[in-house]
């Protein structure tokens, strides 16, 4: 699985600790910025990641700024992104069963970095159940 992963400068650390994580599991993961904690805009990041997710170019992608709201918000501007803001994983879980969201968005503000892995787990371990659900998608595209 292709993961494209961003962030502001906020939330840097964090970033390069869920992308060690992800590859210590064997997930592909590509960094699309920023790589410093000098101030910078989220919709620069969100907006890169998104626009690669919706071209197929990764499988999903993963959003990261002070509370992760920012974020998901320009990343569901691309036409075909469902990106969820999550600060539990019960949350990040039902998001992909029934809503198929493609961009998982968090806060480094908000959780801590083990509540984030669970966070991650659960959501790139959740499958899209389908039936009424893709009904629902259809009438939100």
């Amino acid at each position: 699985m292709k993961i494209a992963i961003g962030s502001d400068h906020v939330a840097v650390e964090m970033k390069q600790q869920i992308i060690e994580y992800l590859e210590g599991k064997n997930y592909l993961v590509e960094d699309f910025g920023p790589y410093s904690s000098e101030r910078t805009d989220y919709p620069i990041y969100g907006m890169k990641v998104a626009e690669e997710v919706s071209n197929n170019n990764f499988d999903c992608g993963i959003l990261i700024c002070g509370t992760g709201v920012g974020i998901s918000i320009t990343a569901n501007k691309v036409q075909g992104i469902r990106a969820v803001v999550c600060s539990e994983p019960y949350s990040a879980k039902l998001s992909k069963e029934h809503n198929n969201t493609n961009i998982l968005a968090f806060g480094a503000r908000v959780v801590g970095i083990e509540l984030a892995k669970m966070i991650v787990d659960e959501w790139l371990n959740a499958k899209f159940e389908g039936g009424r659900h893709l009904n629902r998608i259809n009438m939100i595209e």
